[in-house]
């Protein structure tokens, strides 16, 4: 089944049988007055309410006065307050708390520190980043249905069927726009392959 209009979808459930890119949900969600940023799993949520008949309408954004810079970084340290980056000094204050020398911010980390600076909470603190690392807490989680296309990449070239193709990733792209816009799953196997290659066109 192709994927229909926006509008002429019915249901949550319906919506979610199909693939979406985030620049889609931005366009439906602007063109129908909702909230419009924030990552694929936060503007699928407000989808989800639209089809509930709950409407959640954009945020205006509080003018953050600026502050000055904090020397000392603690566990206690707002993640707002000392203008968090995931640049070297964050880095090694994380270092220094987990003894991990090879320490990298993780998926979750960066969600979640994302969502602190859209909503602004000043609540949230550095001590609450490093219980989002060891999975203590959960604030935003990362939107893994981002990861499908590269999913799907990776299994048609991994299958030696596909090396008829002498641009694979031109061919991969063929099918998955194939599948994105149907209500199949998201996901490539030989026996996808096998049924649709006649109908793969590269431009």
């Amino acid at each position: 089944m192709q994927r229909p209009d926006f509008d002429s979808i019915k249901s949550f459930e319906e919506f979610s049988r199909y693939y979406w890119y985030r620049e889609e949900l931005i366009k439906i969600c602007k063109v129908h007055g909702l909230k419009s940023d924030g990552s694929k799993i936060e503007l699928n949520n407000v989808i989800r309410s639209y089809f509930a008949g709950e409407k959640i309408t954009p945020v205006k954004k509080r003018s953050v006065k600026p502050r000055k810079a904090v020397k000392e970084l603690t566990c206690d340290t707002g993640l707002i307050e000392c203008g968090f980056t995931f640049g070297n000094r964050f880095r090694d204050f994380f270092k220094e708390q987990t003894g991990d020398q090879n320490f990298k911010f993780n998926v979750d980390m960066v969600a979640t520190a994302k969502a602190v600076k859209e909503s602004g909470d000043e609540s949230f603190t550095l001590g609450d980043l490093l219980d989002i690392y060891y999975g203590r807490k959960k604030y935003a989680t990362y939107d893994k249905s981002a990861l499908q296309w590269n999913r799907f990449v990776k299994d048609f070239c991994a299958d030696e069927a596909t090396a008829v193709y002498g641009e694979r990733l031109k061919a991969a792209a063929a099918l998955w726009k194939f599948v994105r816009e149907s209500d199949m799953p998201k996901e490539y196997s030989h026996e996808l392959f096998e049924k649709y290659k006649d109908t793969i066109e590269l431009q």
